[in-house]
């Protein structure tokens, strides 16, 4: 008969049997997966790409760099839709940038009811911006509460974004002390919207 101690034994081993039979089969699908995605990924984007004119080349080389390769050719593809500016152009933007659906957005943003002119010109301060979608929120914004010409807005909002770089250095060098300057965006009560109170005509 078998003891409690021998029926842990045979139980252990047939764990660590089956454990090793399994990691061949892991191994194998995993990589396989992975190709798999990777495969539809590149094929997709060169489809989209040569869809829009652009050359066999051009298509292969912008889909081969590309970390994500989809959005390089879904990037291209919604800011051709929208604005019909030269396909070649705009994937010589969109291959460029960091986040290329970002890009996309900032383009159709702008360009909405403008002429061609200035949306060749959103491609290519689009294509500039750190922050391509909080860009184009501070072009749509100012014009539609100043009523600033389009190169105008773009280039007033540029010099903002630019100001993201002057960050404070991470590395201070010993016995030089900065002093933080923390910015207040509390919202200061105008002389319209101010009460007169006895508290106030006191205190003038």
């Amino acid at each position: 008969m078998l003891n409690q101690k021998n029926i842990l034994s045979v139980s252990f081993k047939g764990i660590c049997l089956s454990a090793f039979t399994m990691v061949p089969w892991f191994t194998t699908y995993v990589p396989a997966q992975a190709a798999m995605t990777s495969f539809r990924d590149y094929r997709l984007c060169a489809y989209q790409l040569l869809k829009t004119g652009i050359t066999e080349e051009n298509a292969s080389k912008a889909c081969a760099d590309a970390l994500y390769p989809q959005d390089v050719s879904a990037c291209v593809i919604k800011i051709e839709q929208k604005t019909k500016l030269a396909p070649e152009n705009i994937l010589n933007t969109c291959e460029k940038a960091r986040r290329p659906k970002d890009l996309a957005q900032c383009v159709n943003g702008i360009s909405h009811n403008l002429e061609e002119s200035v949306k060749s010109a959103a491609l290519d301060y689009c294509g500039r911006s750190l922050l391509p979608v909080r860009f184009a929120g501070c072009v749509v914004g100012l014009r539609a509460g100043i009523k600033l010409e389009p190169i105008k807005a773009m280039d007033t909002c540029i010099d903002a974004s630019d100001l993201i770089s002057n960050t404070e250095p991470s590395f201070i060098p010993a016995g030089q002390e900065t002093q933080k300057v923390v910015p207040n965006f509390e919202i200061q009560p105008t002389p319209e919207n101010t009460e007169t109170t006895p508290e106030n005509t006191e205190q003038k």
